[in-house]
């Protein structure tokens, strides 16, 4: 879906705030060049202030972004597009991120057996602004994907902490990875749980590429 923008995208300063292997992968896949500058927000918003699970991974994709802008629009040669993405994952009204220690690994993952969960990703996307006095504008949206966990025993969860894998990783597992033998299915965008909606993305970034070329197109005379 990119490949009719990614001249231009090509030619423009990409970066990505975040400093996750998975994010840089799955947007190298897709043929975007970019470069990575890891954020300094920190991710202590408070769960319970927000309505839902997507709203609260927007927020921190925001966080991130925002504070990735306003270092670099400092520079002489801003970016023309920086990349916010959260993800976690929820479990009725309970929003889970990655696992303190082992423990915590083996007892999200005991929750998370043999039920159905959601993986949220929120996304910001920061450009240039082309109205008003601010330097730039953002355009957000989430998207979620429902996973399935088989019924497991608990020496197969202990075995799959062992490996050491869930640590970093909201929910407590990697689905591109080991992770996937714990999972029996799933319902919607699959690189949303690896931690990038890639359909999402391209299409809402196919869509404000081309409603600025067209605010900013010359307006032709009627009368002429």
């Amino acid at each position: 879906m990119l490949q009719p923008l990614l001249p231009v995208l090509l030619e423009q300063r990409i970066v990505l705030a975040s400093g996750s292997p998975r994010r840089q992968e799955i947007l190298k896949r897709i043929g975007l060049k970019f470069e990575v500058v890891p954020s300094n927000f920190e991710e202590n918003l408070k769960k319970t202030s927000f309505a839902g699970p997507h709203e609260y991974a927007k927020a921190t994709a925001r966080g991130k972004a925002l504070d990735v802008a306003d270092r670099l629009y400092r520079q002489v040669q801003k970016p023309d597009l920086i990349i916010g993405a959260d993800t976690v994952v929820s479990l009725g009204t309970d929003i889970i991120e990655k696992p303190a220690d082992k423990e915590d690994a083996f007892r999200i993952l005991k929750r998370l057996n043999a039920t159905t969960h959601e993986v949220v990703t929120g996304v910001v996307l920061v450009v240039p602004s082309i109205t008003g006095t601010k330097g730039y504008d953002t355009v957000e949206f989430h998207e979620s994907t429902e996973v399935c966990f088989g019924d497991l025993t608990d020496e197969m969860l202990r075995a799959y902490v062992a490996t050491g894998e869930p640590m970093d990783k909201a929910g407590g597992y990697g689905i591109q990875a080991i992770g996937a033998s714990l999972v029996q299915g799933i319902h919607g965008d699959y690189f949303n749980v690896e931690g990038f909606p890639v359909y999402h993305f391209c299409k809402k970034l196919e869509q404000v590429y081309r409603e600025r070329q067209e605010s900013s197109a010359p307006e032709t005379n009627k009368d002429s």
